[in-house]
């Protein structure tokens, strides 16, 4: 059950597509305002976790609780109403609209808001692509665009899957600098990355995946000495 000093967590979760069981009685706690890091190679059941947490895949058993709510039968469009927000693997914009309007839609759902300041103070890029299909822009750019969802939203609980795959590190940097300040401003972070470097810099708290289990729960720096792990990648 959730303490006073947790945002979300996961009680012997057990989850998977069809036949195939992925998570294996999972627990998970999150640390309110904190950054918590959820690390693993490929296919340890990382996005699966998110997927989970954010109502876009059932639990077969266990809880999520959040906000000392077990959310296991809240839809996905009520976490999201409620503060939930997530930036998915795949960019999680809408490739065939222009910028302006995937910022309004993150905004306010509205096509008419143009209070977009906090995208274009940490993303000065995009005040010049407005009138631009967002499918268009380079996949830096695209990553920015759909990181612009969390500043504009100011979420309670934002989970981010792999924000770096596949970016140049500038602009990786770039993107954990807002992560880090929307962390300054309250806002409880869950980061899953399949490498370390800056997920792990920045982590108050880590958690490795290893086949759908956890395999290690603990500080940055105690990972940090440790030699080997079960499903834990290196950079």
């Amino acid at each position: 059950m959730n303490g006073p000093g947790v945002e979300l967590s996961l009680e012997q979760v057990h989850a998977g597509y069809g036949p195939v069981e992925v998570l294996h009685g999972v627990d998970l706690q999150v640390p309110r305002g904190a950054v918590t890091a959820l690390l693993g190679a490929n296919g340890a059941g990382k996005t699966t976790t998110m997927a989970v947490i954010s109502g876009t895949l059932p639990v077969r058993a266990g809880a999520v609780r959040w906000a000392g709510q077990v959310v296991n039968r809240v839809a996905t469009y009520d976490r999201a109403h409620a503060g939930m927000v997530l930036i998915p693997e795949k960019r999680g914009i809408f490739p065939d609209l222009t910028v302006r309007d995937n910022l309004a839609i993150f905004a306010h759902g509205g096509p008419h808001d143009d209070d977009f300041t906090p995208a274009y103070d940490a993303f000065p890029v995009l005040r010049g692509r407005l009138a631009q299909g967002a499918g268009s822009l380079s996949g830096g750019e695209q990553q920015m665009l759909a990181m612009s969802r969390a500043l504009l939203r100011k979420p309670r609980l934002l989970l981010l899957d792999e924000i770096s795959f596949g970016l140049a590190p500038r602009i990786t940097a770039q993107l954990f600098e807002v992560v880090a300040e929307l962390a300054r401003q309250d806002t409880t972070v869950l980061l899953v990355e399949q490498y370390l470097g800056e997920a792990l810099r920045m982590a108050d708290v880590v958690y490795v995946l290893a086949r759908g289990e956890v395999a290690f729960a603990g500080e940055p720096a105690e990972l940090a000495h440790r030699k080997a792990l079960p499903g834990y990648a290196t950079v």
